[in-house]
């Protein structure tokens, strides 16, 4: 028996839930449920609200989803504050 193929939507995070979970507004105008997929746990990207993500989801059930990505934003793209010198640490290392 083949595989259905997901669907992908693009949205807003618009609340955390408990779990791991978000409610996720897409941009066709329905609101579902999402939880963070497994690679984005394992690579530590968290997300919060307000953030725009990418949602893939069955057609079978159109009120839950899984966040495959999280969309880089103009907040992210800003350059960092000079930090202290690397070289001179206060710290020896082993």
């Amino acid at each position: 028996m083949a595989k259905e193929e997901l669907i992908q939507f693009e949205g807003l995070v618009t609340e955390i839930l408990p779990d791991a979970r978000y409610r996720v507004q897409l941009d066709a105008g329905h609101e579902i449920v999402a939880y963070t997929a497994g690679k984005m746990k394992k690579n530590r990207i968290k997300t919060l609200a307000g953030d725009r993500v990418t949602v893939e989801m069955s057609p079978y059930d159109l009120e839950k989803g899984r966040l495959i990505f999280r969309h880089k934003d103009e907040r992210s793209s800003a350059p960092r504050p000079p930090g202290p010198p690397r070289g001179n640490q206060q710290f020896r290392r082993r």
